[in-house]
């Protein structure tokens, strides 16, 4: 008997839920997260008037198979459910609340545009659902105090605006200066940042001129501004409407120094329809490596670049560079989810995203993703570079606000 009891006594220790309970690794899930499979929400333009933008997209799915065919996060693979607006701002509504309601996703991941960010921010924060790393660059979405579920990724069109007015006072501090932009907060927000930073030198801008909405014809607009005589343009234009403004520019004879913004500087989607040698000289701002190069391929985080863009992207334009834009955001969301762990709820990507502290393998040395729980711009730095005709050029160093 007494030897009955010592065995049962054993077996009691040895298989006691208590037991296994501490064994098995913590694991907290929520909506869009199984133990095979997590659930990543995106919505984009793959038509309509910004459908260029669609390739950024197109290279989060491409990076986000690469990481399935390596074995996923932690063993789970990521289900990326990208959906088309159209750029319907009105259909973006439609499809987020899918994409929760429905479909169960973790979080929205680099949904597109100002408009519809706007649009389906109170949504989301309403339900608690991270809206991470947006496609739009607009410094509303840096407001943790209100929207704390809601995060942009690169430096704001406000940044941008400044980094240009700093630019033109050092190396042009005479210069007449023309602004084309539109009539929207985006348009505003480039316009208020370069006013800023020019400050008492705002009256160097001698001709404004502004268009309303995405299909716009600026000839009339690009007229006005050459009979002002300016020397520099500050074509605040975005995508196919900065194509229209290079190539009218060009048309019209006029020939000033002109700015782009980053969201414009695409040279297989916005620079060859305009005309290489009509862009030549523009100048913007990137924050990635060049890889077009050799010297610039002797980085190894360049080759991995390309060897990804050779397996996954084959038939891609290497010349656009919104698939350099796509990869950044889908690596710095990889390092959030890995960084959660078996913690994967909704609250704990949050808390993930406002800790960030990392530089990405592609962005240029000084770059980095930085966050804190009341600082939700993951990128403020960049530098300016200019367009040969052929390839863009840095032309200064990484500055920040």
């Amino acid at each position: 008997m007494n030897l009955f009891l010592r065995i049962l006594i054993l077996a009691l220790v040895l298989f006691s839920p208590v037991r296994a309970e501490k064994s098995a690794p913590p694991q907290t899930l929520q909506p869009g997260v199984s133990a095979t499979e997590i659930k990543i929400g995106n919505i984009s333009c793959y038509t309509g008037s910004a459908k260029e933008y669609a390739t950024v997209a197109r290279a989060e799915a491409a990076y986000f198979q690469m990481i399935n065919d390596r074995g996923g996060i932690n063993g789970r693979k990521i289900n990326f459910i990208s959906l088309d607006s159209g750029c319907d701002t009105q259909k973006s509504v439609q499809l987020a609340r899918h994409l929760v309601e429905q479909d169960g996703v973790l979080l929205l991941f680099s949904t597109f545009g100002t408009e519809a960010n706007l649009a389906i921010r109170s949504y989301l924060n309403e339900k608690q659902v991270p809206q991470l790393f947006l496609e739009s660059s607009s410094a509303v979405f840096d407001d943790p105090a209100h929207f704390p579920w809601t995060m942009g990724f690169f430096p704001t069109y406000r940044t941008e605006g400044r980094a240009y007015a700093k630019y033109i006072l050092q190396k042009k501090p005479d210069a007449k200066l023309a602004l084309l932009f539109a009539n929207d907060d985006v348009g505003r927000e480039y316009v208020a940042g370069l006013r800023d930073a020019l400050g008492n030198n705002a009256s160097l801008i001698v001709k404004e001129a502004t268009y309303d909405g995405p299909e716009a014809n600026l000839d009339s607009q690009l007229r006005d501004l050459k009979q002002s005589s300016a020397g520099v343009l500050l074509n605040f234009c975005v995508g196919a409407m900065a194509t229209q403004a290079i190539r009218k520019a060009a048309e019209l004879d006029w020939h000033p120094l002109q700015f782009i913004p980053n969201a414009s500087l695409s040279v297989a989607a916005f620079l060859e329809p305009a005309g290489l040698a009509q862009s030549s000289g523009l100048i913007s701002n990137a924050r990635s490596k060049g890889w077009h190069t050799p010297q610039s391929q002797r980085d190894p985080a360049v080759r991995d670049f390309l060897e990804w863009m050779n397996k996954y992207n084959p038939d891609a334009n290497l010349r656009d560079q919104n698939y350099v834009a796509g990869y950044e955001r889908a690596e710095a969301l990889l390092v959030v989810l890995r960084n959660c762990g078996n913690d994967l709820t909704r609250a704990n990507v949050m808390k993930q995203a406002s800790h960030l502290d990392v530089e990405l393998p592609m962005l240029r040395p000084g770059i980095r993703v930085h966050t804190t729980p009341t600082d939700y711009q993951p990128i403020k730095q960049l530098f300016l570079i200019q367009f040969d005709g052929k390839e863009w050029m840095p032309i200064g160093p990484v500055s920040s606000e």
